[in-house]
């Protein structure tokens, strides 16, 4: 029954809003905003039927969608792999961030889509360009949130690995990045938005194929159906990626204590007492 109760109230609103749009659109009965059940139609013809209209993968999916989420993961993995490596390895260091703090602040303030000109330029109207804008804009709050998770490991856990005589690679491995793991999440959960927000933005910018591709091609053409088909995708991509990563640091971080278990001892302390 709580698992029913807790899916109702997550949903509910979601369910009350979807009903509504429903009902503001079909009263309108404009072409510009069309109804929720008029895209999920649309979007089921243009991506699960063949020309002669039986259900079948369409070649968009091959075409489009894989293309768009290779670029979007990744870019992501790049980012997440040098964000944390370079956030550990400046974390570590007592003077690291007084000398690239601020450049790392001047770059993470530069809006990642007003430097696709730039990006266009350095690689040119390809897939490299795409990578690089992705990686760029993910990577700044990974590699900050590596940096502050570092430092902020707990004296007693420090002064433990040294009264073992805990090797460099271990202290790293099992102490340092086990610690900071809640932030790097946090980091990792806000950069996995910004990789979708990328992606769609340098595909709309000289590229045949992709998501975003297809979004610019369906507004240039004044294909409403299929442009709102396109930016419902891209939600639904966005939620399942956010709920895949949560379900990982979920899984990464059962070894801490819960609200529920936090709470529960602080009731039996304060019973005790």
């Amino acid at each position: 029954m709580n698992r029913v109760a807790a899916f109702a109230q997550r949903w509910v609103i979601f369910a009350v809003a979807v009903l509504a749009w429903q009902l503001a659109t079909a009263a309108a009965d404009d072409v510009f905003f069309p109804s929720p059940w008029q895209i999920v139609h649309h979007a089921w013809a243009i991506w699960f039927t063949d020309g002669n209209g039986n259900v079948a993968l369409s070649d968009s999916i091959a075409d489009d969608m894989v293309p768009s989420m290779l670029r979007l993961l990744g870019g992501w993995l790049i980012a997440v792999t040098l964000g944390v490596v370079l956030g550990t390895a400046l974390g570590r260091s007592r003077t690291g961030m007084q000398y690239v703090g601020p450049l790392f602040a001047f770059f993470r303030a530069l809006p990642s889509p007003a430097l696709l000109p730039v990006f266009i330029v350095l690689f040119g109207l390809n897939q490299d360009m795409q990578l690089a804008l992705i990686v760029f804009g993910c990577l700044w709050p990974i590699l900050l949130n590596t940096v502050d998770g570092v430092r902020s490991v707990d004296s007693v856990k420090t002064d433990t690995a040294r009264s073992f005589r805990t090797s460099r690679t271990q202290w790293v491995t099992m102490v340092v990045l086990p610690a900071a793991l809640p932030k790097i999440f946090a980091g990792l959960r806000l950069s996995l938005a910004i990789a979708v927000i990328l992606m769609v933005v340098s595909e709309m910018v000289g590229t045949p194929n992709g998501i975003g591709a297809q979004l610019r091609i369906a507004q240039t053409a004044f294909n409403y159906l299929t442009m709102w088909a396109w930016i419902v995708l891209l939600g639904i991509i966005g939620y399942g990626l956010n709920i895949a990563l949560l379900a990982v640091e979920r899984r990464a971080l059962r070894w801490q204590p819960t609200r529920s278990t936090v709470a529960n001892a602080k009731q039996t302390a304060r019973a005790g007492g």
